[in-house]
């Protein structure tokens, strides 16, 4: 869990640009050099959800979300079928598909204690603009995890 004392403010904001769902990433924070912890919220009407504790690994071979939405970016002439990227603890996924027009949908699917049996889960998809649009969220993704503050003690 996040230090009670933490002041962090940072958070990043995915609005769909058709809609009034969002995605929050917010209150990140560092155990160790090894992983960022981060919370994630969906919103949309009549629904509010929220995961305490996604865990996202900074070593390689796993790719982390913001080079997941930067290969995104990248084909921003688009592609066929899914792509999909999950937290190390499947406690975040998103899968996104491009669709005529220059938009690619990102589905968010928070799923907290993903191996309990009796657990929850909840999807909303946020359309972006491909390309820059798109390029803009992984900078900010980018900033947001591997700026996150290291816990002390």
């Amino acid at each position: 869990m996040k230090s009670p004392d933490s002041t962090d403010t940072a958070a990043v904001v995915i609005r769909c640009i058709d809609s009034d769902t969002v995605v929050r990433l917010c209150d990140h924070w560092r155990l160790d050099q090894d992983s960022i912890h981060y919370a994630v919220e969906a919103s949309a009407p009549g629904l509010s959800a929220r995961v305490d504790e996604a865990v996202s690994a900074v070593w390689e071979p796993t790719p982390d979300l913001p080079a997941f939405l930067n290969g995104l970016a990248e084909d921003f002439r688009g592609w066929s079928g899914e792509r999909s990227w999950h937290s190390l603890e499947r406690d975040l996924a998103v899968t996104a598909v491009f669709r005529s027009g220059g938009h690619v949908g990102l589905t968010w699917t928070l799923r907290p204690w993903p191996a309990r049996h009796g657990g929850w889960s909840t999807t909303v998809t946020t359309w972006q603009e491909a390309g820059e649009q798109l390029t803009a969220l992984a900078a900010d993704v980018h900033a947001f995890l591997h700026e996150a503050p290291a816990i002390d003690g």
